[in-house]
């Protein structure tokens, strides 16, 4: 089997404590109909589960998202870009979502912050950049303030929307990141927003992200394949 840990740094709220898929659940959920012999392996780091894992422990990780930012002081931040950095040292594939996204271009040189255009909630379009494969344009659910405002040296743009330009990235080493989430499906957002209605979003933000999401009607396995495949061959490549 393949180890795939993966960082949950998502905290949850009082009122999505009962019956709430944990992010980790939803990532594994997502991954794992396109990725059969990973063992996938729960780190919830944002719960107190520390320390961190080891570059030993695993063969691949995932960072997921978070309601914190790279700039935060957050006890666990410093320790986790020492992980990506031992990481990339160990030649072991990495995948970041959201904020995963954001703080891996944040340790590998480049820059992430809060952006101009504020939290954006629902589903968006976005466009693959002109040397991907596959489809030109594509949706996806969305949920963050804070973007990538500089890339990191060596790692390339490979998707972007109009309000954010870098919402997707290659690196020169075995890394790839999207500030969107494919993890979650859309029967999983409308839950959160009806559990979260005037607790961590208010309620005009919440009907106008729910409409979004159902009038998207994004693929529950939207990048799975395709992240697949990127483990394994960067696992192979270690072969």
């Amino acid at each position: 089997m393949t180890r795939i840990a993966i960082l949950d740094l998502t905290t949850h709220p009082e009122a999505l404590l009962t019956g709430s898929m944990r992010v980790w659940q939803s990532i594994s959920g997502w991954l794992s109909p396109a990725f059969a012999e990973a063992d996938m392996r729960p780190f919830d780091i944002a719960e107190g589960e520390m320390p961190l894992p080891h570059t030993g422990d695993f063969d691949g990780l995932i960072v997921s998202g978070s309601e914190f930012g790279v700039y935060d002081d957050i006890g666990w931040i410093a320790p986790l870009q020492r992980l990506l950095l031992d990481t990339r040292a160990a030649g072991k594939p990495i995948f970041g979502i959201c904020f995963g996204h954001q703080i891996m271009a944040d340790t590998f040189g480049g820059r992430a912050e809060k952006a101009s255009v504020g939290r954006v909630v629902g589903a968006r379009k976005f466009q693959h950049a002109p040397h991907q494969s596959g489809p030109k344009n594509f949706t996806a659910h969305v949920w963050h303030q804070d973007q990538v405002t500089r890339v990191p040296p060596g790692a390339r743009v490979t998707a972007h929307a109009a309000y954010c330009p870098v919402a997707a990235l290659d690196y020169d080493f075995a890394a790839r990141s999207v500030q969107y989430h494919p993890e979650y499906d859309a029967a999983h957002l409308q839950d959160l927003f009806t559990r979260g209605r005037n607790v961590f979003l208010d309620g005009a933000t919440a009907d106008k992200a729910a409409a979004e999401i159902k009038a998207a009607d994004v693929p529950r396995d939207l990048d799975a394949m395709a992240t697949a495949a990127f483990f394994r061959q960067a696992l192979a490549a270690k072969t």
